[in-house]
């Protein structure tokens, strides 16, 4: 089981130095980057010592050395509008998304898994028949457009919560929602097939002949074996919060990394960029080696395998 979990070790490591490459190249070729950096009719001297100062009159292969020299160390270099140090600028507004996402995620499992599990079942079938259709829902609404309608009922309207900034827990309400929607949405329909085919296993049979109560059944034995495509799919689930807070960050004026990123797009600031690229990069693979190892400790089938896998 070591071997395995150091053999996805360097996976996550080759992951995340291939989507800073991708990110480089894509900046380079959207456009010179000292574009939005030069006021138009500016003195030819001026441009030639911006580009020089910025690393940018280097052939591109130097350039990309550079990048990937000073980014194994962590140093993207200064942000080019602040002057603050990139890496900087971004861990100070981590916390503010991994508040929001993991505040997402506790809503999504919360909703997705007791839904599903009762959905699946088949015992309670006006729980089966809300279940589809916030499923269809919650997967059909944008993020950025839910967030946009939650503004205008409770906050507009109602004036029940804040529409935007972080101003303690009833500002993380609404964010959150419309975060959580889509993989809640998804994780339900998920976990209503796992169950459902659970339901119907000999072993479910048996529980059920032997006269145990339904709730027992279902929670001992139908869930707890239905959970592992659920736990796959919570790996996604973590990077898809961190990609989505960008839009719904940008909606609600949230202070994170997402607003940070968007800002950052508009001004060309190329090393906030990648150091944004680099921390999403490294959150989504360790969401996915996280869902990799509760799945391990859930099926010891899992255990096996990687473990004779180890040996061969």
């Amino acid at each position: 089981m070591a071997r395995s979990i150091a053999a996805r070790l360097i996976y996550m490591v080759l992951v995340v130095l291939a989507a800073m490459s991708i990110v480089f190249l894509l900046l380079q070729v959207s456009g010179d980057p000292a574009d939005a950096l030069i006021p138009p009719g500016s003195d030819p001297a001026d441009v030639a010592a911006l580009r020089e100062k910025f690393g940018l009159d280097q052939p591109l292969p130097q350039q990309y050395l550079e990048y990937m020299r000073h980014a194994a160390t962590g140093d993207f270099g200064a942000s080019w509008r602040s002057g603050e140090p990139a890496m900087q600028l971004v861990l100070d507004r981590l916390g503010a998304t991994l508040l929001l996402t993991a505040s997402a995620f506790v809503l999504a499992l919360l909703v997705a898994v007791p839904l599903g599990v009762l959905a699946g079942s088949g015992r309670f079938r006006p729980v089966g028949w809300v279940a589809s259709a916030l499923g269809v829902v919650g997967q059909a609404m944008p993020a950025f457009w839910l967030g946009t309608v939650l503004i205008l009922l409770f906050s507009v309207r109602l004036g029940w919560l804040p529409s935007s900034g972080r101003e303690g827990l009833r500002s993380l309400i609404l964010p959150a929602v419309a975060l959580a929607a889509f993989p809640a949405a998804t994780l339900m329909r998920i976990v209503r097939v796992s169950v459902a085919d659970v339901v119907g296993a000999d072993y479910i049979r048996t529980a059920n002949a032997k006269g145990l109560p339904g709730w027992i059944v279902l929670s001992r034995h139908v869930a707890r074996n239905a959970m592992l495509p659920a736990i796959a799919y919570a790996g996604v689930v973590g990077g898809f919060l961190v990609a989505g807070a960008v839009a719904v960050e940008s909606v609600f004026a949230w202070p994170g990394i997402g607003q940070l990123a968007l800002q950052s797009v508009a001004s060309r600031d190329l090393p906030v960029i990648q150091a944004f690229v680099a921390v999403v990069a490294v959150l989504i693979v360790l969401a996915n080696l996280t869902a990799d190892l509760v799945a391990m400790l859930a099926d010891p089938r899992l255990r096996e395998a990687a473990a004779s896998g180890a040996q061969v």
